[in-house]
C-alpha cells in the first residue's frame, strides 16, 4: 500500500471514530456539559483529519481552514476540564468565575483562526510519498503556539484536580494524562516537515487510538457499561493483530507449497479482506450468539429487563413468608407450571420434601452463607432449567439481603427497647424519691395511734419501703468496689433480720471462705436470695436453705427445697414483674442478676444438684482483693 494512501486511510479512521464517540457522548451525556465539551473535542478531531483529507485530493483553501481551526481543539477541552475538576473535592469559586467566562476562550481561538487564515498561517508542499501536505508558516507558527498554550492550561488544572480528588475521578485524571503524552507523541510527527524535517510522520498511522483511549479514560469510570464495550474492542483488535501475523507468514509461505496465486496477493489486500471478516464476525457474533442460545436453551426468555423485574419484585418482600410467595409466582409465570419455593432458616428442616410433586427451589442457610438447590427439575426442558437456575442464584443473594436487613431491624428494636427502659428507670427514681416523703410524714403521724394501729401501719410502711428501694436499686447505676469479704461472717450477721419461722438454715461454708466483692452489692444479693427462698419454704415443718461452696473458687450455691420453678417461667426467671410470689416487688432477682452482671459475674438457675431450686452465683477473681 501506497505511504499517503495509508495516511489518509489513518486520517479518515481517526474521524470516523471522533465522530463515532463524541455522538455516543452526546447521547449518553444529555445533561452533563462537561461531557458534551469532551465531544465537542472529538467533532474538533475529526474536522482537523477532515482538513488532512481535503489536502491530500487538493481542497487547499478548505483544508488549511480546517487544521488551522486547531486552536478549537484544546479549547473544548479546557472547557472539558474545568467542568469535570469543578465537582466534589474540587469545586472552587474561582472555578465557577473562569466556567462563567468559558465563552471568552472560544472567541479568542475563532480571533486566532481568523487571523492566521488572513496573514497565511500554512502553505502546501511535496516531499517524500506527499504531493500535497500541510506546513505551518508566518503566523500559523502563532496558531500552533496558542494550541499549545491552552492544552498546557487545561492539563495544568487537571493536575490540580488531580491532587485535590479522590477515589475514581482522580484515576480518570490520571488516564487523561497518559492519553495526552500518548497523543503528544504521536502529534509530533505531523509538525516535524515545518521545522525542515522530512520525515514520514509515522506516528501518525496511530492516531486512531488517541481520540479513543482518551475519551475511554475519562469515561471509564463515570459509566461503567463502556467496558463492555472495551473489552469487545480489545478482543477485536487482539484478534485482528494475530490474523494479520498468520497471514503475513502464510503469504512468505505459500510459493513453497506451490500456492502461487496466493503469494501473488498483495498482503494489504489479504489484510483488508482479513480485517472485513472480522468486523462482521464482531457484527455477527450478538444475534448469532442469541440464536444459538434460543437453540440450546428453547424457552429461557432471559434478558435484563426480566432480571431486573425479578430484582425488583424480590426486594419489596420484608418477610421470609413474603418472599417465598413472591418467588413462587414469579417461577410460575415463567415456568407456566406450578412450582414450590422452600426457605430453610438455621435448624429448619424440609417436610417431605421428597413426596412434594413438580419442580421445587430450596434455599438453605449454612454455616457458609445461602446455598440452593433444584429438586424436581428432571423433566423440565433445559430452558427453562437454566432460567430457574438464574432465579435461584438472585434468591439466594436476596434471601442473604433479607436476613442482614431483619438482623438490623432486631438490633434497632432492641436499641429502642433499652432505651425505652433507661427512660423509664430514671422515672421509676424520680418516683421512688417523690413517694418516700409522704410515706415519712404517714410514720410520724401513727406514733401517737394506739399499738395495734400502729403495728399495722408501721408493717404497711416497710413494705412500701422496700417496695421503693428495690425499685431504685433496679433503676438506678450500680456501681461496685470490690474487696476481699469473709462470707460466712456476713451471712451469720445477716441471719438475725429475716423471720425463719421454723424454717432450717445450714451455712455449710468454710471459715475462710472469702468473696471478691462490693461488701453493700453482695449483701443485697444475698438478702434477695434468702428472702425469696423463704416466701416458699417458710411454715413448712421440712423447710431448709443451705448455702455451700461450688466447684470451683468464687461460685456460691443457694439451695432451697420449695417448690420447683415452673418450666415457662425458666427463660425469664431473672426479668422484672414475672415473680408469682405474694408480697413481693418482683424484682428481687433482677436486681441480683444486675448486680452480678456489674461484677463481671453470672447467676443461673440449676436443678440437678439434689435439690429443687438452686442458684449459683459466679464472681470473678480480681488482683485487686
Amino acid at each position: 500500500m501506497a505511504l499517503d494512501l495509508a495516511f489518509e486511510l489513518m486520517m479518515l479512521l481517526t474521524g470516523g471514530c471522533a465522530l463515532l464517540v463524541s455522538a455516543w457522548l452526546f447521547w449518553r451525556a444529555r445533561r452533563r456539559r462537561s461531557m458534551k465539551a469532551l465531544a465537542g473535542f472529538g467533532i474538533m478531531m475529526a474536522l482537523w483529519c477532515s482538513g488532512h483529507v481535503s489536502v491530500f485530493y487538493g481542497w487547499e483553501r478548505l483544508g488549511k481552514m480546517l487544521i488551522l481551526a486547531n486552536p478549537l481543539m484544546p479549547t473544548f477541552f479546557l472547557d472539558f476540564a474545568i467542568g469535570f475538576v469543578n465537582q466534589g473535592a474540587g469545586h472552587r469559586p474561582w472555578l465557577d468565575h473562569l466556567a462563567r467566562r468559558r465563552g471568552l476562550f472560544y472567541l479568542a481561538a475563532l480571533l486566532v483562526l481568523v487571523v492566521s487564515l488572513a496573514m497565511g498561517g500554512g502553505d502546501i508542499i511535496a516531499f517524500g510519498p506527499f504531493s500535497h501536505y500541510f506546513v505551518f508558516s508566518g503566523a500559523g507558527w502563532f496558531n500552533i503556539a496558542y494550541t499549545i498554550g491552552i492544552g498546557v492550561l487545561a492539563h495544568a488544572l487537571l493536575l490540580w484536580g488531580w491532587r485535590v480528588h479522590r477515589g475514581n475521578r482522580r484515576r480518570s485524571i490520571a488516564a487523561m494524562f497518559a492519553a495526552g503524552a500518548w497523543g503528544l507523541w504521536l502529534a509530533t510527527s505531523f509538525i516535524f516537515p515545518s521545522l525542515g524535517l522530512y520525515w514520514y510522520p509515522w506516528p501518525m498511522l496511530l492516531l486512531p487510538s488517541y481520540v479513543v483511549l482518551l475519551v475511554y479514560g475519562v469515561v471509564r469510570y463515570q459509566m461503567l457499561e463502556v467496558n463492555a464495550w472495551a473489552n469487545r474492542a480489545l478482543l477485536w483488535i487482539l484478534m485482528t493483530a494475530l490474523v494479520m501475523g498468520l497471514i503475513a507468514l502464510l503469504s512468505s509461505m505459500a510459493a513453497q507449497f506451490g500456492m502461487q496465486a496466493l503469494a501473488n496477493v498483495p498482503k494489504w489486500q489479504l489484510w483488508l479482506y482479513s480485517m472485513l471478516l472480522l468486523m462482521l464476525a464482531l457484527v455477527l457474533y450478538q444475534p448469532v450468539s442469541k440464536l444459538v442460545e434460543r437453540l440450546i436453551y428453547p424457552g429461557s426468555r432471559l434478558n435484563e429487563r426480566l432480571l431486573d423485574t425479578w430484582l425488583n419484585r424480590l426486594a419489596e418482600a420484608r418477610h421470609w413468608n413474603e418472599l417465598s410467595a413472591a418467588a413462587e409466582q414469579l417461577l410460575v409465570r415463567q415456568m407456566g407450571q406450578p412450582v414450590r419455593v422452600l426457605l430453610l432458616l438455621d435448624g429448619d428442616r424440609p417436610s417431605h420434601t421428597e413426596e412434594i410433586e413438580g419442580p421445587c427451589v430450596l434455599c438453605r442457610h449454612q454455616h457458609l452463607g445461602w446455598q440452593s438447590r433444584l429438586q424436581g427439575f428432571e423433566d423440565v426442558t433445559p430452558g427453562l432449567r437454566l432460567a430457574a437456575e438464574v432465579f435461584a442464584s438472585l434468591l439466594t443473594t436476596r434471601c442473604s439481603l433479607l436476613e442482614r436487613s431483619l438482623q438490623l431491624a432486631e438490633a434497632e428494636r432492641k436499641r429502642l427497647s433499652e432505651q425505652h427502659l433507661v427512660e423509664l428507670g430514671g422515672l421509676s427514681a424520680a418516683m421512688a424519691h417523690e413517694l418516700r416523703n409522704p410515706l415519712n410524714i404517714i410514720s410520724m403521724a401513727s406514733a401517737g395511734l394506739e399499738p395495734e394501729r400502729k403495728v399495722m401501719i408501721q408493717t404497711q410502711l416497710k413494705r412500701a419501703d422496700r417496695l421503693i428501694s428495690d425499685m431504685l436499686a433496679y433503676s438506678g447505676n450500680i456501681g461496685v468496689q470490690r474487696q476481699s469479704i469473709p462470707l460466712k461472717a456476713m451471712l451469720e450477721s445477716l441471719r438475725p433480720q429475716f423471720d425463719w419461722q421454723h424454717t432450717r438454715f445450714e451455712c455449710a461454708l468454710p471459715e475462710h471462705t472469702r468473696i471478691c466483692a462490693d461488701a453493700y452489692r453482695l449483701q443485697q444479693v444475698l438478702v434477695n436470695l434468702i428472702d425469696n427462698a423463704l416466701a416458699f419454704v417458710r411454715n413448712r415443718p421440712d423447710g431448709v436453705i443451705r448455702i455451700e461452696n461450688g466447684a470451683r473458687p468464687g461460685v456460691v450455691l443457694v439451695h432451697n427445697n420449695g417448690p420447683e420453678v415452673a418450666q415457662d417461667m425458666l427463660d425469664h426467671l431473672f426479668r422484672p414483674f414475672v415473680g408469682k410470689r405474694s408480697g413481693g416487688s418482683g424484682l428481687g432477682l433482677s436486681i441480683v442478676r444486675r448486680i452480678m452482671d456489674a461484677h463481671g459475674g453470672r447467676i443461673r438457675h440449676r436443678s440437678d444438684l439434689g435439690w429443687p431450686v438452686t442458684f449459683e452465683l459466679f464472681f470473678p477473681e480480681d488482683s485487686s482483693c
